[in-house]
């Protein structure tokens, strides 16, 4: 199955201002479409172009890391664009997930502030992620492509900390960043469907 460019599910300048048009040129068209085309060619040598995407993601893991590396950053960044949209954000969760994060979290705010601090504190590239571990949700982070499959959880939201992702917009200021994707840019609507997904 080989890897795929999805196209952005909403217009370049959907998600001004706190994600340019520059930054989703730069970050969608040039780095994911990089992911697309080198995790093509690794899949195709290392035999594994015909899995899906989340078997070739675990299978490089810890095996063939260049292959992880591309299979990876184009698995998260697939969910990444769908993580966001326009008027996202915010304390308007569907009810289920509110009360999941009220009850394995401590509530939206502990969540917001949590969430900000693993991407704050993830040094280097990386994300930061809410996931569904052991029918529970947690926060957790990971470097560079690495994201919580490997680690037996289901990733239900992630946020890119790779500077590529805010330097246009926000220059060093990864808080601030971080701080206008949760406030603004979540789609709680496709978290929820991931949730739903995850908890089956």
């Amino acid at each position: 199955m080989a890897f795929e460019l999805p196209n952005l599910p909403y217009d370049y300048d959907a998600l001004a201002p706190y994600m340019s048009r520059e930054t989703l040129e730069y970050h969608h068209d040039k780095h994911h479409l990089a992911y697309v085309t080198n995790g093509n060619k690794l899949a195709e040598e290392a035999g594994l172009s015909g899995l899906s995407l989340e078997e070739v993601v675990k299978k490089s893991y810890g095996t063939n890391q260049p292959l992880f590396n591309n299979a990876g950053q184009h698995y998260n960044h697939i969910h990444f664009w769908k993580w966001m949209k326009k008027g996202g954000g915010g304390t308007s969760l569907p009810g289920k997930l509110d009360a999941a994060i009220k009850s394995d979290l401590g509530g939206y705010d502990k969540f917001r502030a949590d969430f900000i601090a693993a991407g704050t504190g993830q040094f280097g590239s990386g994300w930061a992620w809410l996931s569904v571990k052991n029918g529970k949700l947690e926060i957790s982070k990971t470097p560079n492509g690495e994201n919580p499959l490997v680690h037996g959880a289901s990733p239900i939201l992630g946020v890119d900390v790779w500077e590529h992702s805010y330097y246009i917009d926000y220059r060093n200021a990864r808080p601030k960043y971080l701080e206008a994707f949760v406030d603004n840019l979540i789609n709680w609507d496709y978290v929820l469907e991931m949730y739903e997904a995850a908890a089956k």
